[in-house]
């Protein structure tokens, strides 16, 4: 076996002993899963009730009717859930970590930093979105009377995996700020309302916005274009786009990271 081989395998089972010491945890807390179900219940509920709203008095709007809508409602609470339960339970913590100077101690470890404060901590009851969004994807297919085809399920799946790199990415880019700032809170806030717009369709912005918010903010690459991959309609461009967004975001996140780190250890040297 090659040495990349050898490496990916070591780091495979790294990933599951930070995986498996964050679901032990988790068991000793079995009465969170008892109180998050109702809670995305709600929360579901609360995503849906602006489109019960705006499509009260209409068919169709900016392209989507109702029952297509809903997939983008569904993608949000999917992407919600992979954010409140892989994403933001490790990365939050980096900003305590550089504040206080315990950054050292991961630092220290015969392992790759970035890989070591993205992995410490996962939350497995937070993923109670995953059954919502599944429970609104299956209303809005028994809406539209029509089930899924099976390029649509592969071109969503591949979304997933972008749509998880960026916004890991996005994450990494806001995290890496705390290196330079001593409050990176208001970053945070913003971020966590930027992706709050992403339960819309991207065509309901106006012009501007919805360039912003494909092109700049790739909002339209994590609920819009895996809901179009649903319905059976997305064009090739957007999926190859999303892939290469993806790419690049990941590629800056990285480099801002090292960055950041090196700022870091040179101001602890």
């Amino acid at each position: 076996m090659s040495g990349m081989g050898r490496q990916f395998l070591r780091y495979l089972r790294l990933l599951g002993v930070q995986v498996r010491a964050s679901v032990l945890l988790a068991l000793q807390y079995r009465g969170d899963f008892l109180v998050d179900g109702p809670l995305s219940l709600l929360w579901a509920l609360t995503a849906v009730s602006p489109l019960l709203v705006v499509y009260r008095d209409r068919a169709v709007l900016a392209g989507w009717s109702f029952g297509e809508a809903l997939f983008v409602t569904g993608w949000f609470l999917l992407l919600t859930a992979v954010v409140e339960g892989t994403i933001n339970p490790s990365l939050t913590a980096v900003v305590d970590h550089v504040r206080k100077g315990t950054l050292d101690f991961v630092l220290m470890k015969p392992a790759d930093a970035q890989f070591l404060v993205s992995t410490a901590k996962f939350e497995p009851w937070k993923m109670n979105h995953v059954l919502t969004s599944a429970g609104i994807f299956t209303w809005g297919f028994v809406t539209l009377g029509r089930g899924p085809t099976a390029l649509g399920l592969l071109q969503a799946a591949l979304l997933l995996l972008t749509a998880t790199v960026l916004l890991y990415s996005l994450w990494i880019l806001t995290v890496s700020a705390a290196f330079y700032v001593v409050k990176v809170d208001n970053l945070t806030y913003l971020f966590s309302s930027l992706f709050d717009a992403a339960r819309w369709p991207s065509s309901f912005f106006p012009g501007p916005l919805r360039f912003v918010f494909t092109a700049i903010i790739p909002l339209a690459v994590l609920t819009t274009f895996p809901a179009e991959a649903m319905l059976g309609r997305l064009e090739g461009r957007h999926l190859l786009g999303a892939m290469v967004a993806a790419a690049a975001f990941s590629a800056l996140a990285r480099a801002a990271w090292r960055r950041s780190l090196a700022q870091y250890t040179s101001a602890s040297s």
